[in-house]
């Protein structure tokens, strides 16, 4: 495990379009379908991380909060299957199923979508606002295994309250830090 931090896409960057499957549902979906006409919320995670084992309720806590206020989130897990099998889309089903999941849980075989997004580490969090703008790009909260602080999403709720509100995103935001992304040789 190496501790990585985030690349900070830059802010008002356009979300890149893609077309991954959803290891839950075994459905191609496309981000043009699951965007948000409010924020859209999209997560690099994987199943192994002990970075992302650390914040997968408050995800889902997190994501059950905000999608009744119509907040899109999407997951996508990129690590290279074949030294990583614990990240293979039956075994992210399996983990999306198990801690309930209410988002897509999409596989980026290629890796091509995380090349796209700038991702770095997992977990890597970006909001794109209505028009698909970068917004927000950096961590959850300040919490991480060890540290003793809770696990509450504060960043991000944040961010996605002033969307909510019509107000602006603060512009000072901290890097996630996480496993990096297990790039394929």
């Amino acid at each position: 495990m190496s501790l990585t931090p985030s690349n900070m896409l830059p802010l008002g960057t356009k979300a890149p379009d893609f077309q991954l499957v959803d290891t839950k549902t075994g459905k191609m979906e496309m981000l043009s379908t699951l965007k948000s006409d409010i924020a859209t919320v999209i997560m690099f995670i994987c199943n192994h991380c002990p970075y992302v084992k650390h914040v997968e309720r408050q995800l889902v806590k997190l994501s059950n909060d905000y999608i009744p206020k119509d907040i899109s989130f999407i997951a996508i897990s990129s690590n290279d299957i074949e030294n990583y099998p614990d990240d293979a889309p039956e075994k992210m089903k399996e983990n999306a199923l198990d801690l309930g999941y209410p988002f897509s849980y999409l596989f980026d075989e290629t890796q091509e979508v995380a090349k796209t997004y700038d991702a770095a580490c997992t977990p890597d969090f970006y909001i794109f606002d209505k028009d698909m703008q970068c917004v927000y790009r950096g961590q959850l909260d300040g919490s991480r295994p060890g540290n003793d602080i809770p696990v509450t999403g504060n960043d991000i709720r944040s961010a996605l309250n002033n969307i909510i509100n019509d107000k602006p995103v603060e512009s000072h935001q901290k890097q996630s830090m996480g496993c990096n992304i297990k790039w394929k040789t």
